[in-house]
């Protein structure tokens, strides 16, 4: 959930948190929506995703708000590839003399040489949308990059960071375990949690299956995984620092469970896209009103409209797949 800012003279998109963590609003299609992880310890910084190109002046504003100085940014880790998430770290890199970027091993030929990473944002957003959100992508130099092995362990000025390879929602997926703050940043994995839908019992939060690689199964295995940690909290992409993580998870896996159940009952026609978006509007709406969520259904679909599409979208691809 959302800390008010307690350090004066921060910008008003940055909260700090404890533990030294700072979530930074990306400015990405709404406020609140997209966020990047700004981590300091001992005078040294680490970013956990970008947000797009135009997210990076927020990332450096962040930094110098905290008094530290590009050259003091070692690492700038991708939880995936996904744009949203790393759209600007060829960009920020750039600015950030001694960082190293840290991408999963699946990811890592994608933000080298963004070629393919932009053709298969075009097929899924078209052409238009990628230039006006993510603008050009610039690939970062090989011998910055550093892949990721499965437990691998990356220290922050001696702050450990430990590497969970994560697939289910992207096969480039890693999520990051933080000792000091007994927290995971999760990227996507744990799924999306909007601040719109807090009420008194806490956060609300929903899986995404966005094109193209979501595998149901993997998916509860990753969350298994992270969960044998006990994390206090998760820093997630979408939006934020949430708490109460056993009750988050199984909020998930029930919606997680209907979304296959759903689209395991549909036939393969032309008819099933719009029917796994009405299916999905429907299991999410239920479970958000009995989270005591009071918004408007139409305030609802607004807010969740681009979920329902994408998410009917990856589930349709893995219908294909598995079938196939």
């Amino acid at each position: 959930m959302r800390v008010e800012n307690p350090v004066a003279g921060l910008p008003d998109f940055v909260d700090a948190l404890d533990g030294g963590i700072h979530v930074v609003d990306t400015g990405f299609h709404r406020p609140r929506f997209d966020a990047a992880y700004l981590i300091v310890e001992k005078g040294r910084a680490a970013f956990v995703d970008t947000g797009t190109n135009h997210s990076v002046p927020r990332l450096l504003a962040a930094l110098g708000a905290v008094g530290l100085e590009p050259d003091t940014v070692d690492l700038v880790i991708a939880t995936h590839v996904h744009l949203d998430h790393a759209g600007g770290v060829g960009l920020l890199m750039r600015h950030l003399p001694r960082a190293r970027l840290i991408v999963h091993p699946r990811g890592a030929r994608h933000l080298i040489d963004p070629v393919r990473l932009v053709k298969s944002a075009t097929t899924v957003y078209g052409a238009e949308e990628v230039e006006r959100s993510y603008g050009r992508i610039f690939g970062v130099a090989a011998e910055r990059v550093l892949r990721t092995t499965d437990g691998m362990t990356i220290a922050l000025a001696g702050r450990p960071l430990v590497f969970l390879d994560t697939p289910g929602h992207a096969m480039h997926h890693h999520c990051i375990w933080d000792a000091a703050s007994r927290s995971f940043f999760t990227g996507d994995t744990f799924g999306l949690s909007y601040r719109e839908f807090d009420t008194a019992r806490g956060a609300w939060i929903m899986p995404t299956t966005t094109p193209v690689q979501f595998q149901p199964d993997a998916l509860r295995h990753s969350i298994a995984r992270i969960l044998a940690f006990e994390p206090n909290h998760l820093q997630v992409t979408h939006f934020g620092r949430v708490g109460e993580v056993p009750r988050l998870a199984t909020l998930f896996l029930d919606q997680l469970d209907e979304m296959v159940a759903l689209a395991k009952s549909l036939p393969t026609d032309k008819a099933r896209h719009e029917a796994l978006k009405r299916g999905l509007e429907a299991i999410h709406l239920q479970s958000l009103r009995a989270h005591g969520v009071m918004l408007s259904d139409a305030r609802i679909g607004e807010l969740l409209a681009l979920d329902f599409e994408l998410n009917a979208r990856g589930i349709g691809i893995w219908l294909d797949r598995t079938a196939a």
